[in-house]
């Protein structure tokens, strides 16, 4: 600057003041400043990290937790003279104002909402530091939120019931499997049953209807065999019937029983057949006579 002589990399913006008043930007590049009567400060627009070591904070439910962040921001590049003319030191402004903005956070959480919605308390975050750091011409692009440690006594209890957690899900899952498994079982054994009733069913239909088949060629025979019966029945006559009535006798007569029993139809049938018989040998020696 005691030469007037100023080089603004790419990545700067160079506030110029003309006897202590702002008179505007310089873009990068070469420019000459003359001495005692221009003054120039260089801001960096690049984006800053800042860790912002473990602090302890109060959540709603007076839990005492440690907690540690990071802020990424960047002095925004059209209000680059804000942060040389409305704050003394941004960069100390953006960190002690992370540290009252969290505590104000996590005033307002409890220690469970804390661990299980960073997500959340990083936007409220974002949102309120943004409220404020923009008058320094400075844009927090993000928060993240690294760890969250309550203390041993809540941590210990916080496991405890994760575990006891763990369990009853464990024994929800088991007895779920085993109603499942069970109803598989019972669905599986009505199948089967209905299977093997229908095949049952299948088998005595088709039983009946042999059976019923088998009745009807029995009846068909029985009836063919009537009707063959009948056919040679109705050509004999009575001499052939008196033949074979005797012959059934002569087979009776053939067993060793020593009573005979001859029926009342005998004596007219043995007359009828002799009265034939001398009839026919009447005729025959009428004949021969004649």
């Amino acid at each position: 600057m005691s030469t007037g002589v100023v080089i603004v990399q790419q990545y700067q913006r160079l506030v110029v003041q003309k006897f202590g008043t702002y008179v505007g930007n310089r873009q990068p590049g070469f420019h000459f400043l003359i001495p005692f009567i221009f003054t120039g400060i260089k801001i960096d627009l690049r984006e800053r990290v800042a860790r912002v070591p473990t602090q302890k904070y109060i959540t709603a439910d007076n839990v005492v937790v440690d907690m540690d962040f990071v802020i990424y921001y960047r002095v925004v590049d059209e209000l680059a003279e804000r942060a040389v003319l409305e704050v003394q030191n941004f960069e100390l402004a953006v960190v002690n104002l992370a540290f009252a903005t969290l505590r104000a956070v996590i005033g307002s959480t409890t220690l469970a909402e804390a661990l299980t919605e960073r997500e959340k308390m990083r936007d409220a975050m974002q949102i309120r530091m943004d409220e404020v750091t923009e008058r320094w011409g400075v844009k927090v692009s993000q928060v993240e939120i690294n760890e969250i440690d309550p203390p041993p006594g809540v941590k210990q209890a916080m496991e405890r019931e994760k575990s006891a957690e763990a369990i009853k899900t464990a024994d929800i899952t088991e007895s779920e499997g085993q109603r499942q498994a069970q109803i598989n079982r019972a669905e599986g054994e009505r199948q089967a049953a209905i299977l093997e009733a229908e095949g049952q069913r299948q088998s005595e239909i088709l039983r009946a209807e042999g059976d019923q088949q088998a009745q009807v060629l029995r009846a068909e025979g029985f009836s063919s065999a009537l009707e063959k019966i009948y056919q040679v029945a109705s050509t004999v006559d009575s001499k052939t019937m008196s033949l074979q009535y005797f012959e059934t006798l002569k087979s009776l007569g053939a067993s060793p029983s020593t009573k005979w029993i001859f029926p009342m139809e005998f004596t007219s049938m043995l007359g009828n057949f002799l009265g034939g018989s001398s009839g026919s040998s009447q005729q025959g020696g009428g004949s021969s006579s004649a």
